[in-house]
């Protein structure tokens, strides 16, 4: 007979990812945050039986996070992408494209701009998207003084929220698979982007941020003391530090030394996830995609990618064969402590699942009433979800269903309320620090983990309280046009608020920057 802890499905659930939540922002510590959330996770589902506590905590979940497949593939993807940044930097194809777009990127605004450009146009994947785009832009970023911890903000806010609006990516696959029998994955996907409020605004935020020149909540003293001091990082972190002190690279580098790869692994990424959903077995590209499995398909193609790189560079005589191979334990021990990250949060899902969070949020939904507030209502519930547990695509797994449910006697209201619930998943996601997602950003970025989360907290948090009010306007219209109106209106004169509430200052001549940051009084 199966155990079932009598802390199961109750509220009780909810505070192991608390505790680990609010120890990191307090302690600025994650790795004794999260093992302590492990830790009280375990109690709660053995009670005192002390054996029964160590075996939840190894067996159930750091044995069973590092040997179950999909976590393994995204491992293996994490290494191989920190072994081809530790190659492009010591070709010197970072620093060639470092000094390529200083001579193009002329100010601070321009060099925000850039990252996130650069951002949407790698939509394929969100792991993929943190690490390429931390590693391409920090060189031109680092040179205007942005400080690490808007790098990640942008790195973050590409990532999932950019993801979740692209038909063409391992999140529209995620999605399409939790659609019911006889639905179309992609065609209810795509129709839930015009309602993806909180993504849309996202991307909106950011822009105008940049645009506004100003910045407002914790991230405006780490911009202040990047522009006045040059301290990228105002939090120190040492991993951080190490992988920084490691770019120093060749003088014969070229930007072709960094484009060829991030291009190879985006051709190779793409070929390898349609392959694992059986493009080469004659399904279509659409449905090749959706049936795919990310896990495998971006390992396989990262590691394809990873020896055609070696090839190049050996070829072109930019770097040696030993040296390439030097690059291997380079980029482990870059990724040493985002995988550590990862393998608690991992862990720390499995102590909520083995206490039944989602259950009990099932309940929550279940007794929901008011028809025109469901949107609005689901998605605070999928925010408290994601943030709470880490995932998206677990969020995705627990409300879609639920939602396709309840649309069956409100069908009139199914594109409103599943995209609320994929909305609310993608916010937890984007700013959860136990988020694999938030992790990888913070790795990208080389910026330390709780500062990125205390940074780009309150932006999400803005944006997540405009889609609320959006998503109960789409309640009672079923339109997405009013909504996004009204949000885009509340959105601006939130960020006209804060600014007029904020003095400024001038960045020093110094700085060789045309840019002027505006932080809180």
């Amino acid at each position: 007979m199966e155990y079932t802890p009598a802390l199961y499905a109750t509220a009780w659930a909810i505070l192991p990812p608390l505790i680990a939540i609010v120890l990191a922002l307090i302690t600025k510590e994650v790795y004794s945050s999260l093992f302590l959330g492990v830790v009280v996770g375990a109690v709660l589902y053995a009670g005192a039986d002390f054996d029964g506590i160590v075996n939840h905590v190894l067996k159930d979940g750091l044995i069973a996070s590092l040997s179950d497949g999909w976590n393994v593939g995204i491992l293996i993807f994490l290494v191989i992408l920190g072994i081809i940044v530790a190659l492009m930097n010591l070709s010197g194809g970072s620093k060639a494209f470092g000094g390529w777009a200083l001579r193009h990127v002329r100010s601070r605004v321009a060099a925000e701009i850039a990252t996130v450009i650069l951002g949407i146009v790698i939509f394929v994947d969100d792991y993929f998207n943190c690490l390429t785009v931390g590693s391409v832009m920090k060189p031109v970023t680092d040179e205007f003084k942005v400080s690490r911890a808007k790098l990640a903000y942008i790195i973050d806010a590409t990532a999932a929220p950019v993801c979740i609006i692209a038909p063409v990516s391992s999140w529209a696959a995620a999605v399409s698979s939790f659609a019911g029998e006889g639905q179309n994955g992609i065609a209810l996907f795509v129709s839930c982007i015009p309602y993806n409020f909180y993504a849309l605004f996202t991307i909106v935020m950011m822009f105008s941020l940049i645009f506004m020149k100003f910045d407002y909540g914790p991230m405006a003293k780490f911009e202040q003391n990047a522009v006045e001091n040059g301290d990228l990082f105002t939090v120190e972190d040492e991993n951080a530090s190490n992988v920084d002190a490691a770019v120093a690279g060749s003088n014969k580098g070229i930007v072709l030394d960094l484009v060829f790869p991030v291009v190879v692994l985006v051709i190779s990424c793409v070929i390898g996830m349609i392959y694992t959903g059986g493009f080469f077995e004659g399904a279509g590209f659409v449905t090749a995609f959706s049936d795919s499995d990310a896990s495998v398909g971006l390992s396989m193609g990262a590691l394809v990618a990873l020896v055609l790189i070696i090839v190049y560079y050996t070829f072109r005589r930019t770097i040696s064969f030993t040296e390439c191979m030097s690059c291997i334990p380079e980029g482990m021990k870059a990724m040493a402590s985002p995988i550590l990250v990862l393998t608690l949060a991992w862990s720390l899902k499995a102590m909520t699942d083995s206490l039944g969070l989602a259950d009990f949020v099932s309940g929550l939904v279940e007794g929901m009433h008011g028809v025109g507030l469901i949107p609005a209502g689901l998605f605070l519930i999928a925010c408290v979800l994601a943030f709470a547990s880490g995932t998206s695509w677990g969020t995705f797994g627990i409300l879609i269903p639920l939602g396709l449910a309840i649309t069956e006697s409100h069908p009139e209201l199914a594109t409103p309320i599943i995209a609320a619930c994929m909305a609310g998943a993608v916010y937890g996601d984007h700013c959860s620090p136990i988020s694999d997602t938030t992790i990888m950003a913070s790795a990208g970025a080389n910026c330390n983990h709780v500062s990125h989360v205390s940074t780009q907290l309150p932006y999400a948090t803005t944006v997540a309280i405009v889609a609320t009010v959006s998503y109960v306007i789409a309640g009672f219209t079923a339109s997405p046009v009013l909504p996004l109106i009204v949000g885009l209106v509340l959105l601006f004169a939130a960020l006209f608020f804060l600014k007029s509430r904020s003095g400024s200052y001038k960045i020093p001549e110094s700085a060789n920057v045309n840019h002027t940051v505006v932080v809180e009084e």
